[in-house]
């Protein structure tokens, strides 16, 4: 479905932009980078927008969805796109906790934005898939674990995952995509 889809909008349009959302665990970086390896592809990350440590107030960690960059993401990433010309963007880079060299990126006609709050409504624009990625509570938590160790595991469980969930319900997050995959 998802490649008949890919497909299918390659075939009608100059450019096709994708967002994969879905919950911390559920196989986003994955599936984003195995696209890549099948289509000539654009993949930019939404956990290279991490907010910065000056950006980390209660009053944006009360927003749904606020623990993300969207106004750099917005004047970095998908203003390059729209200007169809190469641009470049910097990383965060959460060991350093601060921004990293510049990427340069050259457009592609198929672009794909994976990461939690890629469908935030700030950033919308005019997605032409908007697909969601479900795991559920035990494997999620399994995922996080052996990704990231039991510290980064506790922090998932007490801070960012509940920031997530807050964002999905929101924004509506699941029943605006296109495809819900498990």
């Amino acid at each position: 479905t998802l490649f008949c889809a890919l497909d299918r909008l390659l075939a009608q349009k100059d450019t096709v932009n994708v967002a994969i959302d879905g919950n911390s665990g559920a196989g986003k970086s994955s599936l984003a980078g195995f696209l890549s390896q099948i289509y000539d592809c654009n993949v930019f990350h939404t956990d290279d927008f991490f907010l910065r440590p000056e950006q980390r107030t209660p009053e944006r960690y009360s927003q749904p969805g606020g623990n993300v960059d969207r106004e750099r993401f917005a004047a970095e990433v998908l203003a390059g796109l729209a200007s169809g010309r190469p641009f470049s963007y910097r990383p965060f880079d959460c060991g350093r906790m601060a921004l990293d060299e510049p990427v340069q990126v050259t457009p592609r006609r198929l672009r794909i934005v994976e990461g939690v709050y890629s469908l935030h409504p700030e950033l919308s624009r005019d997605w032409d898939l908007r697909i969601f990625l479900r795991a559920d509570p035990v494997t999620q938590s399994e995922r996080i674990l052996a990704r990231g160790g039991p510290a980064l595991h506790r922090r998932f469980l007490d801070q960012w995952i509940p920031l997530e969930n807050r964002y999905f319900i929101a924004c509506d997050v699941p029943r605006r995509c296109d495809l819900l995959l498990p």
